[in-house]
């Protein structure tokens, strides 16, 4: 496996990540781009849940790009969730300028906030062919219709996600990018391309009832996994990541069950 350090520059910011090829690095790989959530606290430096992902889904054959968005980990800027759809569609452009990629199989693989963004690019971007959201939202009521605005920020701001003294200009255009990313309004669009929505039957940031929604409002073909007891860290659940991998390497098959909980 080769690992390679990753920069990607837009709008004044550095965009950091990691890209993974299978073996030598040479040959052309089905990819997957891999998109985080929306931090809860802190990072801890000596946290490597996603880069361990990464690693296990190269070792299947996979390429798989990894990257902090702006306002997280090493990348400049601040959290701002329209900002994460510019730099996912960063990032696919950059994907696809790599002649290690097969561009007929780029997949997106989120996280929560991560997976929001990724529905909202992926109905926009054809160029992604198929898509798995772990722990979405079908919207951010429960975030933004809950809490004032300026409390959001200012709990952002003490985690180190909101940067800047003077961002954002405008508390509700910010919050308003969570109203318009909300994938209840865009996940239609994904077909007729694959898509896999997992969630955990005991998710407390997240409740299941979202993936339901979801997966209504979605078209063909599509696959529901609900895993029993699991919570809202999927990436961290073995029996989650499994049938992710299975799913990615079958291409989302469309015939058998179509709703399923893993016990």
């Amino acid at each position: 496996m080769i690992r390679k350090s990753v920069t990607l520059a837009l709008e004044g910011l550095n965009i950091v990540g990691e890209l993974y090829l299978p073996g030598e690095g040479k040959g052309l790989f089905p990819t997957v781009c891999l998109c985080h959530g929306i931090p809860a606290k802190s990072p801890d430096p000596n946290h490597r849940d996603y880069p361990l992902l990464a690693e296990r889904i190269c070792h299947h054959g996979f390429a798989v790009l990894i990257f902090n968005f702006r306002g997280t980990g090493a990348s400049d800027g601040n959290l701002d969730l329209l900002g994460w759809t510019r730099d996912l569609q960063a990032a696919i452009d950059y994907l696809l300028t790599l002649t290690e990629v097969n561009q007929a199989h780029l997949s997106l693989l989120g996280f929560s906030g991560g997976a929001a963004v990724s529905v909202y690019v992926a109905a926009q971007a054809r160029r992604v062919s198929s898509i798995i959201t772990c722990a979405c939202p079908a919207e951010f009521g429960f975030l933004t219709e809950a809490n004032e605005p300026q409390a959001i920020i200012n709990h952002f701001r003490s985690i180190g996600a909101i940067r800047d003294k003077d961002f954002p200009h405008s508390a509700q255009e910010w919050i308003g990018g969570f109203r318009l990313v909300s994938p209840i309004k865009y996940v239609a669009r994904i077909a007729p391309r694959p898509l896999l929505l997992v969630h955990g039957s005991q998710d407390e940031t997240v409740d299941v009832s979202h993936a339901y929604k979801l997966y209504d409002e979605a078209g063909e073909p599509k696959q529901l996994i609900i895993v029993d007891g699991a919570d809202h860290g999927l990436r961290q659940n073995d029996r989650a990541m499994a049938a992710v991998l299975d799913w990615l390497k079958s291409h989302a098959p469309t015939d058998g069950p179509k709703q399923a909980t893993i016990n």
